[in-house]
């Protein structure tokens, strides 16, 4: 479901938007970015999102690496260089994503990338954990009047606040996100999901960098209505982001688990009454009662001359004391269903 018809009709029916976040995992080569766009095409995701760093707007040759990984980066800088694509190669993928029937997105960290990208026709802007202290940019996103999806991993109540009041005149949403690369169990905060569900009057998502799939099925089960997961083609892929993201084929299954969950979530179960085909089950499967030996007319029947057997022919076999003590009306054969009528009227039990 492409994202503005989502904000307008996908979430009154819950559907949950899925974003396959592929950040830096193509490595900085135009080729892995495309191929990533084929692989994610078949998963049933709903967009693909990469970022956007344009190194000389962004940071300088002091940013320190957060967690050194790179063999031939000197320093972030050199390494937010070494991802940079053209405004023609961002368009190009964008025309690829949409072709193959993906929402193209990508998270922007400057304004630069920011006017670049809406040159060539953003349908929402995510805005990273980092980047929501970024007010200037902020404050360009929502004068497009585009929907903005806001991460909060660096984050306090009183920080989120502040940020859903500068965005609120968009269509908005809210994704709880942990900054931990990958992110353990104790750090998901399903709690979240209801919390800022009840705070914000508002779609919520999970941003995960768990590396697995299963905080993303748990989020859904709790309300969550958008996922946000990074994706690598392999586990042996080089990269900051690759040990906290699923593989193509578990995004598949987690995409498959998602949509059954949401199939659950809406097919509301009423145990009031049996429907029709409850009804025709149950005497497939209940068990009803049925004569061990020929009886005959005006015999009492006992505890032994009854067995219980399927289908539910006649008289259930949860009425079974209700029937010990009661005189036949007429003769019976072995093997023979027991019905009401069987049994003498003035001393049945209807």
């Amino acid at each position: 479901m492409k994202i503005g018809k989502w904000f307008a009709e996908g979430i009154a029916q819950n559907s949950v938007y899925i974003i396959a976040e592929i950040s830096q995992n193509h490595d900085g080569s135009l080729g892995q970015a495309h191929a990533f766009i084929d692989a994610v095409a078949g998963t049933g995701v709903d967009a693909i999102k990469f970022q956007t760093h344009i190194a000389e707007a962004e940071s300088t040759p002091e940013e320190p690496f957060r967690v050194k990984f790179s063999y031939e980066d000197k320093n972030r800088y050199d390494y937010w260089k070494r991802m940079e694509f053209t405004p023609a190669q961002w368009e190009g993928l964008q025309r690829h994503a949409l072709d193959a029937g993906l929402d193209f997105l990508s998270s922007v960290f400057s304004v630069e990338a920011f006017e670049m990208l809406e040159a060539i026709g953003m349908p929402a802007w995510k805005l990273g954990s980092g980047e929501v202290y970024n007010k200037y940019l902020v404050e360009k996103m929502v004068k497009t009047g585009k929907p903005i999806l806001l991460s909060t991993g660096l984050s306090s109540y009183e920080d989120i606040d502040r940020q859903v009041e500068l965005i609120r005149t968009n269509p908005y949403a809210v994704m709880q996100c942990t900054t931990a690369y990958p992110c353990p169990p104790e750090k998901i905060g399903l709690n979240l999901i209801s919390e800022m569900r009840d705070r914000y009057d508002c779609p919520i998502g999970l941003s995960d960098h768990s590396g697995t799939i299963f905080p993303s099925l748990a989020a859904v089960a709790n309300g969550a209505l958008m996922i946000e997961v990074h994706v690598t083609m392999s586990p042996y892929m080089f990269g900051p982001d690759v040990k906290a993201s699923v593989t193509v084929e578990q995004l598949k299954e987690m995409t498959e688990g998602i949509r059954m969950i949401t199939a659950m979530r809406n097919a509301l179960v009423d145990k009031t009454t049996l429907n029709d085909e409850q009804k025709e089950l149950k005497h497939i499967f209940a068990k009803g009662i049925y004569l061990k030996r020929d009886v005959a007319r005006g015999e009492m029947l006992d505890m032994d001359d009854l067995s219980f057997k399927k289908p539910l022919k006649g008289v259930s076999g949860e009425q079974y004391e209700d029937v010990l003590g009661k005189r036949t009306a007429k003769d019976l054969k072995m093997g023979e269903a027991l019905l009401w009528s069987d049994l003498n009227k003035d001393s049945a039990a209807k």
